[in-house]
Formats: structure tokens, C-alpha cells, sequence
């Protein structure tokens, strides 16, 4: 396995057993579903957004919610049990390879998931292509104000701990820009330090 996944993979498995707020936006103020629309939640974690757009799609849409923690699948699937819901499931997936058919989604959220992924780029074009035409992201996410040492960007524990793989806001919009996405807009941005470095939480609409 992938040293980087599998550090990913150890830190959420953790996580599961705590009730620690994993998130670092809410989305669904600015996502504005509509009952009937099918929604995607990449990193689901345990699944307390997804669970809410299932409730706004409701009766006639979907929330689909992706992890790739067995734990936190696990966690989700009991929300489910408890909240009596039938329009919701949740998958294991890769955010670098999004295990759904091409149109499939009316929009996509995301909570500080990206920065994991070793190109963003990827990522982004994955989204598009998951996404039906006139499709919306609103996608919170974490980026530096200046790139991060090669120390630590090699380092797979900071990449499971949400430092080492975020990149700078530059570089993050320039990804979404060349995914092809318009009407790319940053509606919260908040300036925070980690680790000794500065960093900034953004949160980004943007449509297919």
C-alpha cells in the first residue's frame, strides 16, 4: 500500500473513535440543493453532511457519501441506522480515482479532503468529469500562503495530518481553473497558523 494512503488511512481510523470535527467548512448553506438533486460527499468521514443533504434532496434525491476509512464507513452507516434515512448510501473510494460514472452528480462537497491528494489537478479534473453539466462544488479546503519545506512535503505523517499536501492558494485556484470549472468564487477565507507556518481555509464555489 501506499505509504501516503496508508498514513491517511491510520489518522481517520483513529479519528472514528473520537467525535472530533474533522471538517474545516460547513457547505451545505452555499451548495442551495434542491429536492430531487443528487449530491456527492468526498470524505465523508461519519457522515453528518451528507445525512443533511440527504434531507434537502429528499423525497426523489440522493446523497451518496465516499471514505476511504472502513472506520469511518462503518461510523456513517450506523448514522444512517439511527436517522431511519433510505436515500443516502455510503462507499469506500479514492478521491484520486472516483469510482462513478461520468454526469452522474448535481453537485459535489468536500471538507479539508484535497489537500490530501498528491495532485490536486487530478483531483479536480475527477470532479468535472463526476459532475453533470451546469454541476456545482462547494468544497472547503486548507492552503499555505507560501509553499511548505520539502521536509515536510516528503513527509507521509504531515500528509495524514492535513500539513504536509497543502499547497499554495495560487496553486490550488490554478488547479480548479484548469480542471475546467467557472465561475470559480472563494466565499469564506480565514488565516490561521499550523505548525509554525501560515496557512489559510478556504472555501470555494465553482461550477462544471
Amino acid at each position: 500500500m501506499d505509504k501516503l494512503i496508508e498514513n491517511i488511512q491510520k489518522r481517520y481510523e483513529e479519528e472514528s473513535k473520537t467525535s472530533c470535527n474533522l471538517s474545516c467548512g460547513s457547505n451545505l448553506e452555499y451548495l442551495q440543493l434542491n429536492s430531487g438533486e443528487k449530491v456527492l460527499d468526498l470524505g465523508c468521514g461519519r457522515g453528518k453532511e451528507t445525512i443533511l443533504a440527504a434531507k434537502m434532496v429528499a423525497p426523489n434525491g440522493e446523497a451518496v457519501g465516499m471514505d476511504i476509512t472502513e472506520a469511518m464507513i462503518a461510523e456513517a452507516n450506523n448514522n444512517i441506522y439511527l436517522e431511519k434515512l433510505t436515500n443516502i448510501k455510503f462507499v469506500f473510494g479514492d478521491i484520486n480515482n472516483i469510482p462513478f460514472d461520468n454526469n452522474s452528480f448535481d453537485a459535489v462537497i468536500s471538507n479539508c479532503v484535497i489537500n490530501h491528494a498528491k495532485n490536486k489537478l487530478i483531483v479536480y479534473k475527477d470532479i468535472h468529469r463526476v459532475l453533470k453539466p451546469g454541476g456545482r462544488f462547494v468544497i472547503s479546503d486548507a492552503v499555505t500562503k507560501d509553499p511548505l519545506p520539502d521536509d515536510i512535503k516528503n513527509d507521509p505523517v504531515a500528509w495524514g495530518e492535513c500539513f504536509g499536501g497543502a499547497i499554495t492558494e495560487d496553486e490550488y485556484l490554478k488547479s480548479i481553473e484548469k480542471a475546467n470549472f467557472s465561475k470559480v468564487e472563494i466565499l469564506k477565507r480565514r488565516e490561521y497558523i499550523k505548525n509554525g507556518y501560515d496557512f489559510i481555509s478556504l472555501t470555494i464555489k465553482a461550477f462544471k
